[in-house]
């Protein structure tokens, strides 16, 4: 692929090519350190593992590839309000609870790990990267990540946010498009306004910060990335496309389930984690939408918490109608192959759309 740029050299990528930290097993160490072999960046998502478990996944990383790879958690965020009857949220999902053969649900004591404590495990994994969603960084942590002389990326879904994130020091903004599967990163504007699609955020905060931008969001092939590229960013960031992949760590029946949806099947929702996610809609998702007042879906991180049983062992069951299928509104473009295939058909497709264009624009 013809383009190299300043963040792509920082980043050490032979492609402008990110895979976007996949929270909840998508990532698993054999697809970080294919993502990196192949020239594009491999990410742990560590949202959601312990201390132990990042020095884990780490450790696989670095035995299978000396490349960089990344490391994502999301910003530490307040401890949501204990429900004062929490009995509309139980009874809202225990029904699926006993379709699944579970026990009664119960209220979840808490859903999130100590983030000083992932961060403290996080600097010691040997990522290069260090990315986060969800709000700004603490100073500390801020300096912390940067006397380590790690890359500091943080996501925005607005203007207002990525201006705030270059203000508090990152390096590079990760732009989040409407499209974009999984968790909306919104953290200063309420989430129905703050949907704004790829084409129009990139440009907007290309013009409005200094620091590299990169796309996310509805980007599945080389002619998104060419897109991308075109419109000032610097690299894109994927996650369903890597979904997908023979390495992605979740379900055979989610990737089944992004191989056959088409693009008007996602919705944005709370019903799965407390906090609005784009996903494959499903069983779940339309009876707890359709019947649940509002004090029946609890806050994140406790709906998340509250779920996560229903989830594991749909999974273990083979019942895509219960999993949160996290994907993106280009799901139709998604392939079954390796994560090194897909980076190679995505640097020649990002190579022949450029050329196309260019050709197309030299005189007959």
């Amino acid at each position: 692929m013809p383009f190299e740029n300043a963040l792509m050299r920082r980043l050490k990528l032979a492609h402008p090519i990110i895979q976007a930290p996949l929270a909840g097993g998508g990532d698993t160490p054999a697809l970080v350190a294919a993502a990196g072999a192949a020239g594009a960046l491999g990410f742990i998502g560590a949202a959601y593992l312990t201390p132990p478990q990042i020095a884990e996944a780490s450790r696989a990383v670095r035995a299978l590839t000396a490349r960089p790879f990344g490391i994502g958690l999301f910003a530490p965020l307040p401890a949501p309000e204990a429900p004062r009857d929490p009995r509309p949220a139980l009874e809202r999902v225990a029904p699926f609870y006993a379709d699944l053969g579970l026990p009664a649900p119960a209220l979840p004591a808490g859903g999130r790990e100590s983030f000083d404590e992932q961060l403290a495990a996080a600097l010691e994994s040997g990522a290069s990267v260090f990315s986060f969603t969800f709000g700004v960084l603490p100073a500390p942590a801020i300096a912390a990540v940067k006397g380590r002389g790690m890359v500091l990326i943080g996501t925005a879904t607005t203007v207002e946010e990525a201006v705030a994130l270059e203000k508090a020091g990152v390096d590079a903004v990760v732009t989040q498009g409407s499209e974009a599967g999984g968790h909306r990163g919104t953290f200063a504007a309420d989430f129905e306004p703050a949907m704004v699609g790829t084409m129009a955020l990139v440009p907007q905060v290309v013009d409005a910060v200094t620091v590299p931008v990169i796309a996310s969001g509805g980007i599945m092939d080389g002619r998104g990335i060419a897109a991308a590229l075109a419109l000032g960013a610097s690299a894109v960031q994927m996650g369903t496309a890597f979904l997908t992949c023979d390495e992605a760590g979740i379900p055979d029946i989610y990737k089944q389930a992004i191989l056959t949806a088409r693009e008007h099947e996602t919705r944005v929702t709370r019903a799965f984690s407390g906090r609005p996610a784009r996903g494959i809609v499903n069983r779940f998702m339309t009876e707890v939408e359709r019947a649940a007042p509002a004090e029946a879906i609890l806050p994140f991180p406790l709906q998340n918490a509250l779920t996560r049983p229903l989830r594991t062992a749909a999974a273990r069951q083979g019942r895509a109608e219960f999993l949160s299928l996290w994907a993106g509104q280009g799901l139709r473009l998604a392939r079954r192959q390796s994560a090194a295939s897909l980076v190679a058909r995505l640097a020649a497709e990002t190579d022949a759309a450029v050329r196309r264009l260019a050709a197309k624009s030299s005189p007959a």
